[in-house]
């Protein structure tokens, strides 16, 4: 076969070079504390904020114990500045009103709020692996008191650090069921040197075909927050991170985005200049010169991302990005007037039209559902509390679609498995719910859902218990379930135990679809190898004759309202057996880049089953 033994001498130094990053990134600056369960290693004070440690205590006691032990300081004074009996009050009273709200709504209309569990990171970052677990990470706070900044934006030295943790939906919901993943330690070019965990928080990633999220960017320290030139992989396969070639300009809230053939396109960020300095520089991870990572082996370790011929002179951070149907990258900044196309075979940009609505905050948008083929269009959702209208860009043209109820920032919308849209989370402006900056207290309607059924209208559906603003997340988990997290303030505002070591929260929301009565249907069994484009393929399963739609759900990888990684198609349903159907998947990488997808197959009701995984797409060049 053409290529094989380069291929193969590729996978070998790969591996080579994984092992090598791996024993790097554990040794001798890793601490027992950091491979205990979060739980554990909070015994010892590691899970507490990062401080700086004392001089004298670290001559007897160690850097890394004397830090645990001025965490704990730092927890203790925190608890003073804002007692706990303040957050226990809290959290009763909101959960005493999502409780008497809720029970307007009913769960085979609306889906209800079903869990609400401790986590122990704040999850500024999540990501649904294609193992089924959920990647969660952010930074080591600095202060307990919601109402002062708890995060180290501008910070330099050892506690301007990132953490990362891993939930492992099959272990339930106790501390039990989440991981420390420790991402790798880093010098940072910020005049201490000073060793800690990659500050890799707001960073901005995507998924690799092989099913590792590439990361990029992060808080570098100081300037009020400058940009990092971090490049990681998390491998979901062997749970490690690794570090790749320094990018070549710093990003402090970047945007990524995955192309047709599987490399990375990364813009925008804070540069290292610090706040204000925003890039117009574009890069593409990996760069031409190097294999995009196929196989889950394939770990890239020490590759280099390469400058486009062409800018993305965006002047706010965090534009939203998608690749749609054309192989081209739509570019939709927050500015009304910084709409444009890409490229990125090219390095070509076109402007788009001016979006109807002026600027845009931090609000969701999302490609929307179009069948078999990619999708074709975006709607553009919050960013404005005084607009409660959505925006619908079709090829190059702007409508104003149905508003929802009330217009909000630092939104997170989902594509859920039947092609209805749910927004979740929501504020007034960033760190504002309703009644002034760094004050917990939240507007009721900032915690109530909305839900948008297949012909685009909406309704406001039940709330969540905690109000989740700036750095709020969610996404949709394999079971149909979706995931609630983020937004620090609220969660150490409402912490049932600010001591220990579960800083976060997550709540779980069930929609419609599981409260409709009956079963679900079965998916038994897929296929194991990679699926090609217009390929026919049989799916296993034991309600075959039930079953009426199947769909294929990109998983998501979402921050700052900010998932470039959606992508909801419904594969053809060309035949039905006794014990399976058969499928075929969409026409090209352009309708679906190469990746893992989870399949679902949905009955008349829209109930879907439990996904399974899916690979779509041929490496490039190979034979079939």
């Amino acid at each position: 076969m053409p290529g094989r033994g380069r291929s193969a001498r590729l996978t070998t130094a790969l591996r080579v070079a994984a092992a090598l990053a791996a024993a790097l990134a554990q040794a001798p600056l890793a601490t027992a504390a950091s491979a205990l369960p979060a739980a554990a290693a909070h015994a010892d004070g590691a899970a507490g904020p990062r401080a700086d440690a004392d001089p004298a205590e670290a001559a007897v006691l160690g850097e890394e114990h004397a830090r645990a032990h001025a965490g704990r300081r730092s927890a203790a004074a925190g608890a003073k500045g804002y007692p706990q009996a303040k957050r226990t009050a809290s959290l009763a009273s909101l959960t005493a009103s999502q409780r008497g709200t809720n029970a307007a709504f009913a769960a085979a209309r609306f889906g209800r709020f079903a869990e609400f569990f401790p986590s122990p990171d704040f999850g500024v970052h999540a990501a649904l692996l294609p193992t089924g677990k959920v990647l969660l990470f952010s930074f080591e706070r600095v202060e307990a008191d919601p109402t002062k900044e708890t995060g180290p934006t501008d910070r330099i030295g050892r506690t301007n650090a990132g953490r990362a943790y891993l939930w492992d939906p099959a272990r339930g919901t106790g501390a039990g069921a989440f991981r420390k993943v420790e991402p790798p330690t880093v010098l940072m070019p910020d005049g201490t040197f000073a060793p800690r965990p990659a500050p890799f928080f707001c960073a901005g990633h995507a998924f690799l075909p092989n099913g590792m999220v590439g990361v990029f960017g992060g808080n570098a320290g100081g300037k009020g927050g400058s940009g990092a030139r971090l490049s990681f992989v998390f491998d979901p396969w062997t749970e490690t991170w690794f570090r790749n070639a320094d990018m070549a300009v710093g990003r402090w809230y970047p945007s990524v985005v995955t192309v047709p053939d599987g490399r990375q396109i990364i813009v925008s960020g804070q540069s290292e200049r610090g706040t204000g300095t925003p890039t117009p520089v574009v890069e593409r991870f990996p760069a031409l010169r190097h294999p995009v990572p196929w196989m889950p082996y394939e770990i890239p370790v020490g590759l280099a991302a390469e400058r486009l011929r062409v800018d993305a002179p965006f002047r706010n951070d965090y534009p939203h990005l998608f690749s749609l149907r054309d192989g081209m990258v739509y570019g939709l900044g927050r500015d009304a007037d910084q709409q444009w196309l890409f490229d990125p075979v090219r390095e070509t940009r076109a402007d788009l039209p001016r979006r109807p609505a002026d600027f845009r905050g931090y609000g969701s948008a999302v490609p929307l559902p179009a069948g078999l083929r990619g999708p074709d269009s975006v709607l553009v959702l919050g960013g404005d509390p005084r607009d409660p209208n959505t925006y619908r860009l079709t090829g190059r043209r702007w409508t104003t679609e149905e508003p929802r109820a009330f217009g909000r920032t630092q939104d997170d919308t989902l594509i859920l498995p039947d092609g209805t849209l749910l927004t979740v989370n929501g504020a007034l402006s960033t760190r504002d719910y309703g009644h002034g900056p760094f004050n917990p207290q939240a507007d009721l309607k900032y915690r109530q859902v909305e839900l948008r059924d297949t012909r685009g209208r909406w309704r406001l559906g039940p709330a969540q218990r905690l109000p989740r603003g700036y750095h709020s997340n969610a996404l949709v988990l394999p079971d149909g379930r979706v995931l609630v997290t983020g937004d620090e303030l609220q969660q150490i505002a409402n912490d049932p135990d600010i001591t220990d070591g579960m800083d976060g929260s997550i709540e779980l929301y069930e929609p419609a679809y599981l409260h409709q009565g009956g079963g679900r249907p079965a998916l038994d069994g897929v296929p194991g190898r990679e699926l090609g484009y217009g390929e026919r393929f049989e799916a296993a399963t034991s309600t075959a004759a039930a079953v009426r739609r199947a769909v294929l759900l990109a998983p998501t990888t979402v921050t700052h309202a900010v998932n470039t990684s959606q992508r909801h198609l419904e594969p053809a349903i060309t035949a039905v057996r006794s014990g399976a159907v058969e499928l075929r998947t969409p026409p090209s990488a352009a309708d679906a880049p190469p990746g893992y997808y989870m399949l679902f197959l949905l009955d008349a009701k829209g109930v879907p089953s439990t996904a399974k995984w899916v690979k779509l797409g041929h490496r490039p060049g190979a034979r079939r």
